[in-house]
């Protein structure tokens, strides 16, 4: 049976087989292949973009496209606190509520993410802009920490060692971050210098964790 209090499943069965076109996907290939009962799964801060932002954004958007032309801005924005792994849908709800009993004594924060940076994911194929923390890692680890904790419990990959904190902001296929780094990182990080609500914009409260598994979202306020 399907696990109580699950949220947004608008498909009651678990088992449906998935088309895994990437032409569908501006042409971003999975990380692991597809399989019916398994569950791509992440644990994240959720960060909700302010008008000022988005204007910061397309500022660095412009200024990036004429480097790498294939750029595109990010749909939604979050920090992540955990790799996307696989879980089984049976694990799903044990899982979740781990991650809230061991995440429920942490309070709200700031840190101020303010540094650009480009990345690459693991196998190479897509490259990210993102603003890489400069104040606050000490309550991220600690996080990081308690999640790692949970995901060992299931004997899942826990997060990167001596990760770099991030918020992507754009992202294109394939490895382009020669073309990225040096000349254009320098007049992105230019621009959010310059920014006049930067200051302001990129001091980011953090209010909640969110677990995505699937189609599903599960909300940990902090305190």
């Amino acid at each position: 049976p399907a696990p109580a209090g699950l949220l947004g499943d608008p498909d009651p069965d678990p088992e449906e087989a998935v088309s895994d076109d990437s032409s569908r996907h501006g042409g971003r290939v999975r990380g692991f292949p597809h399989e019916r009962g398994n569950w791509a799964t992440h644990v994240y801060l959720p960060y909700i973009a302010q008008e000022e932002f988005l204007e910061l954004l397309e500022l660095l958007l412009s200024r990036a496209r004429t480097y790498v032309p294939s750029l595109a801005a990010m749909e939604e924005f979050h920090l992540s606190l955990s790799q996307c792994v696989v879980l089984r849908y049976h694990w799903i709800e044990p899982l979740v509520r781990s991650l809230r009993e061991r995440l429920a004594a942490f309070h709200r924060f700031f840190c101020v993410a303010d540094q650009v940076k480009v990345y690459t994911n693991q196998n190479k194929t897509r490259t990210f802009i993102g603003l890489e923390v400069s104040a606050g890692h000490f309550q991220l680890l600690e996080l990081v920490s308690e999640v790692d904790g949970v995901l060992e419990e299931f004997d899942l990959p826990t997060f990167y060692k001596d990760p770099s904190f991030h918020i992507s902001l754009a992202w294109c296929v394939g490895d382009l971050s020669g073309r990225l780094e040096g000349q254009c990182l320098q007049e992105l990080q230019d621009i959010v210098d310059g920014f006049e609500e930067s200051a302001f914009l990129l001091r980011i409260q953090w209010e909640q964790i969110r677990c995505k598994s699937g189609n599903k979202y599960f909300s940990f306020p902090l305190r």
